[in-house]
């Protein structure tokens, strides 16, 4: 509990049997609930989580948005937070954006990874391609965005309900922001964090997913 507030994390893998053992060591005492979703991973990311107190629940068929859907399904805290396997994403500044979150007045904060302190947490392409798509949902929806691509968020669990989430790939990281920016019932701010190197493989393919990001922010745009 956090202020009388039950706490989940999700956080969706896909082969981070490194990574997810570094994380979970890291999760602080007032976390209520951790869920890891198994996207259909091929390493022990499910066993380490495991056994390591994680509820682990499966999304057989692979996408980013599909594993966060399996995952926000089978979370009950009040507040829920998102983060990577990888160990990219704070997880030691947990109570700092939960803070945060609270005296924010809105009820969906993300975390943006812009401008990184570590220049070899991202490579230049990563960078740049991050600046055009941020640059472009936030000509599209009329609402300055840091870092459209942050897979670290906080918000209010009961608000999911307010929100069409229709993509299954990793434009499911724009599509949340852009419904907390449509709707003012829900509410959008962005709070800087320190982003620091993966922990194993890359699994990004920035050409391919900047491209379809970029085509998803549009249909997402006209779509009435």
């Amino acid at each position: 509990m956090y202020k009388n507030r039950r706490i989940t994390i999700v956080i969706p893998c896909l082969n981070e049997e490194e990574g997810i053992r570094q994380v979970l060591e890291e999760v602080p005492a007032f976390v209520d609930e951790v869920i890891v979703v198994d996207n259909n991973s091929t390493d022990r990311t499910a066993d380490v989580a495991r056994s390591m107190g994680a509820v682990v629940v499966s999304e057989l068929h692979r996408g980013y948005g599909r594993a966060y859907k399996k995952g926000f399904a089978a979370a009950t805290g009040d507040i829920i937070i998102t983060l990577d396997g990888d160990h990219s994403y704070p997880i030691d500044a947990l109570s700092y954006l939960l803070e945060a979150f609270l005296h924010s007045g809105v009820g969906f904060l993300s975390a943006s990874r812009l401008p990184t302190l570590d220049d070899a947490a991202m490579s230049l392409k990563h960078k740049i391609g991050n600046r055009v798509l941020s640059a472009a949902m936030s000509l599209l929806f009329f609402r300055w965005v840091n870092d459209s691509q942050s897979g670290m968020w906080v918000f209010r669990r009961d608000l999911l309900d307010k929100m069409k989430l229709t993509s299954d790939g990793m434009a499911f990281s724009e599509e949340i922001k852009i419904e907390a920016i449509r709707n003012r019932q829900i509410g959008f701010r962005e709070i800087f964090i320190n982003y620091s190197q993966r922990v194993g493989e890359k699994k990004l393919q920035p050409w391919r997913d900047g491209i379809r990001n970029l085509a998803f922010l549009v249909r997402k745009r006209v779509r009435p």
